[in-house]
């Protein structure tokens, strides 16, 4: 039985619940509860980061979305350039950054053309030295193999 004032009333007016009902409104609770933790489980977005190659060491877990402009404090931990392998859920995509903030390093000299030809740097080269978007998933053994070890200074974990 649930007790719900009426609208002007000072008593207190007797409702019947169903068991069935009951039932529902106590799983609602518990899924409003903790929503981003049982989302995040059910639909698959997240990525989980370690500190050594072939996902050893130190490991943290990311439930998405999630958006980390600098890893100085995560989860009582400072993860900034440690991050050397990860695994990706199967709804989750990943972008990591050699910045923080999520900036990208050569982003600025992509508005000077002239600039970066005359230094040899083209658009690819700019974004593949900034960012690496890593798809669901994903399983990165290490990220020396992109040439991005101890690089990563922020990150997104967005969700599908």
């Amino acid at each position: 039985m649930v007790f719900i004032p009426e609208k002007g009333e000072i008593k207190m007016k007797k409702i019947n619940l169903r068991n069935n009902s009951f039932i529902s409104i106590m799983v609602l609770l518990l899924l409003f509860g903790n929503e981003s933790t049982v989302f995040a489980q059910k639909n698959g977005c997240w990525a989980e980061f370690y500190e050594k190659a072939q996902f050893q060491g130190k490991s943290f877990r990311l439930k998405g979305p999630a958006y980390k402009r600098n890893l100085v404090k995560v989860q009582g931990g400072n993860w900034d350039k440690r991050i050397e392998s990860m695994i990706i859920g199967p709804k989750a995509t990943v972008t990591v950054y050699e910045n923080k903030d999520m900036k990208l390093t050569l982003k600025e000299m992509a508005k000077y053309p002239v600039l970066m030809k005359s230094l040899g740097i083209t658009k690819q080269d700019v974004l593949e030295d900034s960012e690496i978007i890593l798809h669901p998933n994903s399983k990165i053994h290490s990220f020396g193999e992109f040439n991005f070890y101890h690089k990563i200074r922020s990150l997104k974990v967005e969700c599908q």
